[in-house]
C-alpha cells in the first residue's frame, strides 16, 4: 500500500478505493493461498474470468503464481456464455474472444494474495486476424501472376523458332505482367486510404465525375460490347478528392462491365437523397448481369473476395475493386450501397455528402473492415 499515492482526507481513501476498483475498465480479482476469491469487481465477471468460481485458465495461473513467486501473464479466452439457452435453443455468441492478463503475487499483513487483472484484447486480435489473412491473400494473388509468368517463358524459350508461338505467349507475359502491376498499384491506393492519406477536399463538379469515369470505361465497355448509358446531367457539386470519387466511379463501372453479358446495357444515374436528415448525392451504377446471391453481397466489399473466380480471372480482376469504393466513401463521410438479384443484375450506388464532409478516423474503417 505504500505504492499509493493518496491525496484528500484519509478517512475516504477505502470508498476511493472501492469505487476506482468497481469502474476500471480492466477485470480484478484477488485470491488468498486457500484459493478462496476475496475481492473482484463487475468487469471480471463480464469478461468471463470468474462465475461462482475462476475460470480454468485464470485458476491455472493463479495456481502457477502461488507455486513459483513470479508473474504469469497469459491470454484467456472466455467460455461460451450458456444464458439464454433454454429460450433459444443455442449459446449466446461471445461478445469477449480474447482477454490479456497478468497474475502477480502480493503480501498484506502478513498474508499472500494472487492478483489477477485481464483487458479485453479482442479487437487487436480481430486486427491481427485480419492483417494476417490480408497477407496471405496478396501473396498467393501475386504469385498466380508470377507462376504463369514463369511458365510462359519457358515457352517462349522452348518457341524461340516459331514467331507465331513467341508473340502468343509473349501477350500473355504482357498481360500477367500488367495485371500484377494493377494489383500492385491498387494495394498502395488501398493502404493510403486506410491510413488516412487524404488531400483536403475542393468542390467537384459530379457530372464531370461522371463523364470522365464513363469516358474511361468506354474502351471496356466497346471491347466488351456493351453499352454505356448516363442519365441527364444534374448541375450538382459535392466536397471531395476527384481523383478519389474518379477512382471509385470507375471500378464501379469496370465492375459492371465485366459481370455483364454480351449486348447488354450499364447505365449511370444521379440523384440527391436524404439519409438519416443528411443531403446525399447518390451516383448509382445499374448492370443487367449474373447479380449477386444474398449470402455473398456483404461480402463483395471484402478485399480479394470475388464472386465469380473464373470470370475475374479472365478479365484480369484484382478482387480489390470494390474495397476501394467501400473506403473512398468511408474517406468522404459517405457509404456504398447495393442491390441485387441473381439472374437479374445488381445496382451499386456511391454515396457522398453535399454538405462539407470530416475525414472519418481510419481506424474505425480498419475496425469495420476487420469484424466484416
Amino acid at each position: 500500500m505504500d505504492d499509493l499515492v493518496y491525496v484528500g482526507n484519509a478517512d475516504s481513501r477505502s470508498d476511493l478505493l472501492a469505487l476506482l476498483i468497481a469502474y476500471t475498465e480492466t477485470g480484478a480479482i484477488v485470491v488468498d493461498e486457500f484459493h478462496t476469491i476475496v475481492l473482484y469487481n463487475k468487469r471480471a465477471v463480464e469478461l468471463g474470468m470468474l462465475r461462482d468460481t475462476l475460470s480454468d485458465g485464470v485458476a491455472e495461473a493463479v495456481t502457477e503464481v502461488f507455486v513459483t513467486g513470479i508473474d504469469r501473464h497469459f491470454d484467456f479466452v472466455p467460455p461460451h456464455s450458456s444464458l439464454g439457452f433454454l429460450s433459444t435453443g443455442r449459446t449466446a455468441p461471445r461478445a469477449v474472444e480474447n482477454v490479456r492478463c497478468v497474475a502477480r503475487l502480493a503480501e498484506y499483513g502478513g498474508a499472500r494474495y494472487s492478483l489477477v487483472y485481464g483487458d479485453d484484447d479482442s479487437t487487436n486480435q480481430r486486427v491481427e486476424a485480419t492483417r494476417r489473412d490480408f497477407a496471405a491473400n496478396v501473396s498467393h494473388e501475386l504469385k498466380t501472376p508470377l507462376g504463369a509468368i514463369s511458365l510462359m517463358a519457358e515457352a517462349m524459350l522452348e518457341s524461340r523458332d516459331d514467331p507465331e508461338a513467341v508473340e502468343h505467349f509473349g501477350r500473355r507475359v504482357l498481360k500477367e505482367a500488367t495485371r500484377m502491376g494493377s494489383l500492385v498499384n491498387e494495394l498502395i491506393g488501398l493502404s493510403r486510404l486506410q491510413e488516412g492519406r487524404i488531400p483536403d477536399f475542393q468542390e467537384i463538379d459530379v457530372d464531370g465525375v461522371v463523364e470522365d469515369a464513363v469516358s474511361s470505361a468506354g474502351v471496356s465497355a466497346e471491347v466488351a460490347e456493351i453499352d454505356l448509358v448516363t442519365d441527364e446531367p444534374s448541375g450538382l457539386h459535392i466536397l471531395g478528392d476527384r481523383t478519389l470519387l474518379l477512382t471509385a466511379l470507375s471500378n464501379l463501372l469496370v465492375n459492371a462491365i465485366n459481370h455483364s453479358p454480351t449486348g447488354e446495357v450499364v447505365s449511370v444515374s444521379r440523384k440527391t437523397v436524404t439519409v438519416d436528415e443528411q443531403e446525399m448525392v447518390a451516383i448509382a451504377v445499374t448492370d443487367r448481369g449474373i447479380g449477386i446471391a444474398p449470402a455473398d453481397q456483404q461480402r463483395v466489399f471484402e478485399r480479394f473476395f470475388r464472386v465469380d473466380k473464373a470470370r475475374s480471372r479472365a478479365t484480369g480482376g484484382t478482387g480489390l475493386g470494390l474495397a476501394i469504393v467501400k473506403h473512398v466513401a468511408a474517406s468522404h463521410g459517405g457509404h456504398i450501397g447495393l442491390w441485387s438479384r441473381p439472374g437479374t443484375g445488381s445496382t451499386f450506388s456511391l454515396y457522398i455528402p453535399i454538405d462539407s464532409p470530416s475525414h472519418h478516423d481510419t481506424e474505425s474503417t480498419n475496425q469495420e473492415e476487420s469484424t466484416s
